[in-house]
Order: C-alpha cells, then sequence, then structure tokens
C-alpha cells in the first residue's frame, strides 16, 4: 500500500502566538510532570529508545538498520544489532486542551481530502508535545501499521512490564481499542533560525521516484505536514538549538 501523494503540508497554519502559547503550556507541564517523580523521556513499543537501552547501547541516529549492520543481511546479526540500538533520544508529554484540536484537527480532516486518501478515522489521540535537544532524534521508524492484527487492545490491569518497556498495541484509553493510527500530522512549533537539524524526514521506500525527502516545508513556524502513518519517517539529530514539535494521531478501523 502506497497513497499516491505521500504527503500534505501547509505553511504557517498554527499562528507564531499560538505555537508559543501550545510551547509554554507543553514545557509547564514537563516541569511538573518532573516535580512529580513522571517520567518525561520519549517511549516506544519495545523499549528501543534512550531511558530503556542497555549500557553501552548506540544511537541509530540518521542510519538504517543496513547502515548499522554495515550491509549484513543475517538474520542473527540484525537482531543483535538491533537488540543493541536505540532509535528514539527526546523528551516529551501529553496534551488535551480542546483549542489546541481545534487547530490542528481541521488540517488531518483537509489533507485526507485535498491528498485523495479519503481514510475513515473517527478518533485523535491525545496532542504529544516534543522537545529535542542537541543531539536529540527520532531514528526509522512508523506510527502505525494498517491490519486487524496490529489493532489496539486495551491492556489488562494485572499486566506487568518490564523496565521501561510498553507491550506492542497495548493501551488503556478504551476508545482506542480495535482501531489503528491512520494519519498522522506534525506542527513544527520553533522559528527555523532557533536550531539546526531536527529535520522530518521520510523514507518512501526503494522503488519510488525520491525514496528520502527532508521536508523542509515545514520549518516555517506554525507548519504542518499530514502523512500517511504507516509511511516510514525519522526526525535527524537536532545540531544546535532546540527543536519543538507537537504531533496528532487520527484512528479508525484497519484498513480492508
Amino acid at each position: 500500500m502506497h497513497p499516491m501523494v505521500p504527503y500534505w503540508w501547509y505553511k504557517s497554519a498554527v499562528s507564531a502566538e499560538n505555537c508559543r502559547r501550545i510551547l509554554d503550556l507543553g514545557l509547564d507541564t514537563i516541569a511538573a510532570q518532573r516535580t512529580r517523580g513522571m517520567a518525561t523521556t520519549g517511549t516506544t513499543f519495545g523499549a528501543s529508545h534512550r531511558g530503556a537501552a542497555r549500557a553501552g547501547a548506540q544511537a541509530a541516529a540518521d542510519r538504517t538498520l543496513d547502515d548499522l549492520t554495515g550491509g549484513g543481511s543475517d538474520t542473527a546479526t540484525r537482531e543483535k544489532v538491533k537488540a543493541q540500538t536505540y532509535i528514539r533520544d527526546c523528551e516529551l508529554c501529553f496534551l488535551n486542551e480542546d483549542w489546541i484540536y481545534q487547530l490542528i484537527y481541521p488540517l488531518v480532516v483537509d489533507a485526507n481530502a485535498r491528498a485523495g486518501w479519503h481514510y475513515e478515522f473517527d478518533y485523535a489521540e491525545p496532542v504529544q508535545f516534543t522537545v529535542y535537544h542537541p543531539g536529540n532524534f527520532y531514528g526509522w521508524h512508523i506510527d502505525g501499521h494498517t491490519c486487524h492484527h496490529s489493532a489496539f487492545r486495551l491492556r489488562e490491569p494485572a499486566t506487568v512490564l518490564s523496565e521501561g518497556r510498553t507491550p506492542k498495541f497495548l493501551v488503556d484509553n478504551p476508545r482506542m481499542v480495535g482501531k489503528v493510527r491512520k494519519l498522522s500530522i506534525t506542527v513544527n512549533l520553533s522559528p527555523p533560525d532557533s536550531y539546526q537539524g531536527g529535520n522530518l524526514k521520510f523514507d518512501f521506500g526503494p522503488h519510488a521516484r525520491e525514496r528520502f525527502h527532508e521536508c523542509e516545508e515545514i520549518r516555517p513556524q506554525g507548519s504542518a505536514v499530514v502523512f500517511p502513518s504507516y509511511i516510514y519517517h525519522e526526525v535527524t539529530p537536532v545540531i544546535s538549538g532546540t527543536r519543538y514539535s507537537m504531533v496528532l494521531w487520527a484512528l479508525g478501523q484497519p484498513f480492508r
């Protein structure tokens, strides 16, 4: 499955004033969570993030699995490298304010129509506010799979988690159960000259006319990009400054 239009973007769709409001709210929320002893480290399914990485683990940064293995194709080598690599290093919190949804959810609906995807979705997760400091990144990943095997399931109260580990597809929100992430939207909250690096980068696959694309289109503050959640993407390492962004996922029944 691959869309004819791989992404749809909007320049400065969120005003500088609203970017500042979201940024202040996100930073205050992170600070409050730290005060309460809550973790603010970005996590991943399967614990492939820095907070759960074993001692001596290497950062994926802007490297694919092929880069990390030196082209080694045997399963044992690839699994060993994956186990010794973390793909995420950032800080985040989640926001539920209605006024933020009112700013960005209509962009998802509009892009879904304009790009010709016409995906069916009926729920949006909390907004993820993310902070990338110098050296932080989020390596190659997808936000969601497409079939019923990957639909979210309700976590049982007795589920025991190993340290830093989030079981795949298990959630605490009943409204997510039975659904998959279909569309993702990323909004850049930072002025373009306030950081270097930290670009959203797509991998459209080996048969695409342009396989890799750094989405420079959303460097202007308040710019947004909407894309199918099953497309591989990353946030390249921040070289200097701090990148602030927010992400929202639109959920619906698995593709058929």
